[in-house]
C-alpha cells in the first residue's frame, strides 16, 4: 500500500508524491514536501501524520485554513479519495494496493463520500513551561502551531497577575519593572516563528532595522530592533487568545512544590533566565557548570556594565559606527531611544552603590538585582524598589560620572536625555547538558523531560548580541524535537539527540563569540581583560594634566583610521556613514583620556568573532520529495 498526494488543481497538477510514514508537510517553505508558492499559503500550512487509525491531515495553525471534500478542517482521517484543498490548490489523497491489502486495511479505503467525521486529536503531549518570558512563551506558542489539538501547554511566571479573564503584566507599583531594553533579533530566528507571531510583533513603528545584515541574515531580510517589553506583551497577548491550548499561570513555578504535577507530564520546558531555581532544583540531572574555561589568571571573568536610558540625537549609521570602532560603550536603540551601555572597571563597579538618604546607608541593589533608578524632577536618580539614589550622579567631580557624561556626549546624548540608570553583572559558565530525564515513566505516569532553554541554558554577555536569539534559537528547535517525536508513547533519550547537538553548538558558538567581547590579546599573545586595558588607560592619565596637544590629536587620527576600515567593510551593507569631517568634528569634542581609552579598548574583533552562524535547520530539514 503506498498512499501518494497527487495534484489535481494548480501548478503541481498531475505531481504524485508518495506519502512514508514519516511526518508529510504542505507550505511555502522549501523543505516542505509539497512547496505552494501562493501568498496565501503558510510557511508551514498543514501536515499529514501516520497514525495507528489511519494518516491524519492536520491543520497546522495556517492563517487560510485547510479544507478536505470542501470543508474547513482541522484534523481528519483520510479516506481514498478525499480532495485537500490549500487556497486555490487542491490536491487528492490516493492509496494504491491489491485485494489482501485492502481487506486487511479497510480504514483508508471508506467512501469518500462519507460524511467527515469529528476526530478525537489522540495523545495529547502535556509541556509545562516555567518562566514566561520571550522564550517561555515561544515555546507555547510554537508548540501550540506545530502541534494543535495535540498539545497542552502551561506556562507559570510569578511577573504576571490575573486581570479580568487575561493574564498581564504586573506594573511597576506590583513590583515588576519592566525591561526597556532594545535588543536586535536575527532573520534566522523571527522568521522561524509562527506567522502570526511575526504580524503581531512587526507592525510599522514597533521596530527599526539599525544593524546592517550579516551571516545570521536570512532570505534577504535583516536584523530588527525592537523592546523587550514590547516582545513580552505581544507574546502574552497571543497566548491570552489561546485557552484551549496554552494555560497561563500567574505564579512562580516551584518544583518542589509541583513535584506530583510534573511527574505526569511529558516535558519539563526551564526558561527562567540565568539565576533559574527549577535548574538548581534539577542539579544532580543537569550536572555542575564549570566556570573555569572563561576564567583567566585562575579568576572568573565578570563584566560589570552600567546602562543608561538615553535619548541619541545622531543618525542609526553613525551610531553603528561609534559602536563597533570600540569597546567600552554600546548603543542599541530605536529610532535613538535606547540604552547606552558602559564598560565598567573594577574600580569604576565599586562606586555603583545607592544611597539611601533616610539611614545614611550605602546598598549595591543597583548592581545587584539589578534595579532601576529613574531619573527624579530634581535631577537625581532614584531606586522606586529601594529608595536609594545613585550615588556617582550625587558626587560634585565623581570621576565615574564624569566618565559617563563624556560616554553621552560621544552617542550625542542631551544630558536632559538621560532618563534612568541601572547596572549589571555579566559573566558565563559552560554547562555540560541541557536536556536530562527528570522522572522515569511508571505505570501511572509517563516519564518526563526537562529542557534547559534560553539564560537558563546559555547566559551569553550580551556585547555581541546574541543572548534572546540563542533563546529563540532553543526554543524552535526543542519545538520542532517535540513535534516531530511525539507518537504518544514515552519518549527516549535518542529522540532528543538532535536538539541536544543544536543547543551544543549554540552554547560553543554564541559563548565563543561573547569571550572575545570580554577579552583582547596582547602583544605576547596573552589574553587580557578589556576592562584592565580600560583601566590602565586611566590610571596612566590620571596624572597627567588635560591637554589637546600633539598626543589627542594623534589618537585622533588612529581612531580615525579605524573608523575608515570600519566604514568601508560597512558601506556596501549601511547607508547614511558619516564622512571623515563629520567624524573627526565629532571627536574634537572629547576629552584626551576618554579618546585615549576609546583607542585602546580596541574594535570589535569581526575578523574573530565572525564567520558561519549556527543554522539550526541542519537538524530538522525534510529530505526533498522524490519526483514521479
Amino acid at each position: 500500500m503506498v498512499p501518494e498526494i497527487v495534484g489535481r488543481q494548480g501548478p503541481l497538477a498531475g505531481r504524485r508524491i508518495p506519502v512514508g510514514d514519516t511526518r508529510f508537510t504542505f507550505g511555502r517553505l522549501s523543505d516542505n514536501d509539497v512547496v505552494i508558492a501562493s501568498k496565501g499559503v503558510s510557511r508551514f500550512h498543514a501536515e499529514v501524520v501516520r497514525e495507528e487509525r489511519g494518516y491524519v491531515l492536520y491543520d497546522r495553525g495556517s492563517r487560510n485554513g485547510t479544507l478536505v471534500n470542501g470543508r474547513p478542517v482541522t484534523s481528519h482521517v483520510l479516506q481514498h479519495g478525499d480532495l485537500i484543498t490549500i487556497t486555490d490548490e487542491t490536491f487528492c489523497f490516493e492509496v494504491t494496493a491489491d485485494v489482501t491489502t485492502m481487506i486487511s486495511d479497510l480504514t483508508l479505503f471508506q467512501p469518500a463520500t462519507q460524511p467527515a467525521a469529528v476526530v478525537d486529536p489522540g495523545p495529547v503531549l502535556r509541556v509545562t513551561v516555567s518562566g514566561g518570558g520571550p522564550v517561555g512563551l515561544s515555546v507555547a506558542l510554537l508548540l501550540e502551531r506545530l502541534l494543535g489539538h495535540r498539545v497542552a501547554v502551561t506556562v507559570y511566571d510569578g511577573r504576571w497577575t490575573q486581570d479580568g479573564s487575561r493574564v498581564v503584566w504586573k506594573n511597576e507599583a506590583q513590583g515588576n519593572v519592566r525591561r526597556q531594553q532594545v535588543v536586535t533579533v536575527q532573520s534566522r530566528q523571527y522568521l522561524n516563528l509562527p506567522e502570526e507571531v511575526q504580524e503581531r510583533l512587526f507592525v510599522p513603528g514597533a521596530y527599526s532595522e539599525m544593524w546592517p545584515s550579516g551571516p545570521d541574515s536570512i532570505r534577504g531580510y535583516g536584523p530588527r530592533n525592537i523592546r523587550i517589553a514590547y516582545i513580552e506583551d505581544r507574546l502574552l497577548e497571543l497566548a491570552n487568545e489561546k485557552p484551549e491550548r496554552i494555560r497561563l499561570v500567574p505564579t512562580r513555578f516551584d518544583a518542589a512544590e509541583q513535584h506530583e504535577t510534573i511527574a505526569k507530564e511529558h516535558v519539563l520546558a526551564i526558561c527562567e533566565g540565568a539565576r533559574s531555581r527549577t535548574r538548581e532544583h534539577f542539579t544532580t540531572k543537569f550536572g555542575v557548570a564549570d566556570s573555569s574555561i572563561y576564567s583567566l589568571d585562575g579568576r572568573h571573568l565578570q563584566d560589570v556594565v552600567l546602562g543608561l536610558r538615553v535619548k541619541s540625537d545622531l543618525p542609526d549609521a553613525m551610531s553603528v559606527l561609534l559602536t563597533v570602532a570600540q569597546n567600552r560603550f554600546l548603543l542599541n536603540s530605536l529610532s535613538g531611544e535606547g540604552f547606552l551601555n558602559m564598560r565598567l572597571t573594577d574600580a569604576e563597579a565599586a562606586e555603583v552603590v545607592g544611597l539611601d538618604p533616610v539611614r545614611r546607608e550605602f546598598k549595591d541593589c543597583i548592581a545587584s538585582r539589578p534595579c532601576l533608578m529613574a531619573r527624579e524632577d530634581d535631577g537625581d536618580f532614584q531606586c522606586s524598589t529601594h529608595g536609594t539614589l545613585f550615588l556617582p550622579a550625587l558626587i560634585k567631580g565623581s570621576p565615574l560620572w564624569k566618565r559617563v557624561t563624556e560616554g553621552l556626549a560621544f552617542f550625542g546624548v542631551a544630558p536632559e536625555n538621560l532618563s534612568a540608570v541601572t547596572a549589571f553583572r555579566l559573566d558565563m559558565v559552560q554547562r555540560p547538558r541541557f536536556t536530562a530525564r527528570l522522572y522515569a515513566p511508571t505505570s501511572t505516569t509517563p516519564g518526563t523531560y526537562g529542557f534547559l532553554l534560553g539564560d537558563a541554558a546559555n547566559s551569553i554577555h550580551f556585547w555581541p548580541g546574541r543572548g534572546l536569539n540563542s533563546g529563540l534559537a532553543s526554543a524552535i528547535s526543542l519545538a520542532r524535537s517535540l513535534a516531530s517525536g511525539w507518537n504518544g508513547r514515552p519518549f527516549r533519550d535518542a529522540d532528543f539527540v538532535r536538539h541536544e547537538a543544536a543547543v551544543s553548538m549554540l552554547q560553543y558558538r554564541h559563548k565563543s563569540r561573547a569571550w572575545n567581547a570580554m577579552v583582547t590579546t596582547d602583544g605576547q599573545g596573552a589574553n587580557r581583560a578589556i576592562k584592565d586595558v580600560i583601566a590602565d588607560v586611566i590610571a596612566e592619565s590620571s596624572g597627567a594634566p588635560a591637554t589637546d596637544g600633539p598626543d589627542r590629536e594623534a589618537d585622533i587620527e588612529a581612531l580615525m583610521e579605524r573608523m575608515r576600515e570600519i566604514r568601508a567593510r560597512l558601506s556596501s551593507r549601511l547607508t547614511g556613514l558619516p564622512d571623515d569631517h563629520v567624524l573627526r568634528e565629532h571627536l574634537r569634542t572629547l576629552k584626551g583620556e576618554t579618546v585615549r581609552t576609546l583607542l585602546a579598548s580596541g574594535a570589535w574583533d569581526t575578523l574573530t568573532v565572525g564567520g558561519e552562524e549556527v543554522d539550526i535547520d541542519i537538524f530538522y530539514r525534510q529530505e526533498l520529495p522524490v519526483p514521479a
